[in-house]
């Protein structure tokens, strides 16, 4: 069984939805192409494949164009664990607090390291909207930052924010995220926090 999906044009976290729809028309093993115009929705194809229990393929098939292959084994996909990650902290701003800005870095610095110096660490750090300056060049807490993901705390920015703040190619640490995996891990946690 073979399939393809046209997700050119779409915003995130559409195509990586599309595709996880797709997943489920399969009665049989085979191939999902997914064709999609920018290479974050290629990242984010390929992390839905490999938690999916999938191999992928990408192929750039023309300017803003590509093809992602998706080796769908039919009834396989890997479920997410029932019992969703401890503590995640959503970050959604490079300040803590409404007032003065330079008051609110100075605590949002302050928050990231003492972060560090927890009895219990969060399981993940999500980064959005103006806090995807956190863990880029330039950051004021990016060593605190480093530090927390080589403690086992899985860091991540939401690939959209990146993007729009020019900041794709100045991410230091952590990984690109999407909105559909931002929502499943928030929906799923045991306590968010928003500092």
């Amino acid at each position: 069984m073979n399939n393809t999906i046209d997700c050119t044009g779409m915003a995130c976290p559409l195509p990586v939805v599309n595709a996880k729809k797709a997943f489920a028309g399969f009665s049989e093993d085979g191939e999902l192409t997914v064709l999609v115009d920018n290479p974050t929705a290629v990242e984010n194809l390929k992390k839905l494949a490999a938690s999916s229990g999938f191999s992928a393929d990408a192929a750039q098939t023309g300017p803003d164009r590509y093809a992602v292959t998706i080796q769908v084994k039919a009834g396989c996909a890997v479920q997410a664990e029932a019992k969703g990650p401890g503590a995640v902290v959503a970050i959604g701003s490079n300040t803590m607090g409404s007032g003065d800005e330079a008051l609110g870095k100075t605590l949002m610095k302050a928050f990231i390291f003492a972060l560090t110096n927890a009895q219990q660490l969060p399981e993940q750090i999500i980064f959005y909207n103006s806090g995807a300056f956190l863990p880029c060049e330039g950051s004021d807490s990016l060593e605190d930052l480093q530090n927390l993901e080589k403690a086992g705390v899985k860091i991540t920015a939401c690939g959209t924010c990146l993007n729009y703040y020019g900041l794709t190619e100045k991410l230091r640490v952590g990984t690109v995220s999407n909105m559909y995996d931002i929502v499943e891990t928030l929906t799923a946690a045991q306590s968010v926090i928003r500092p």
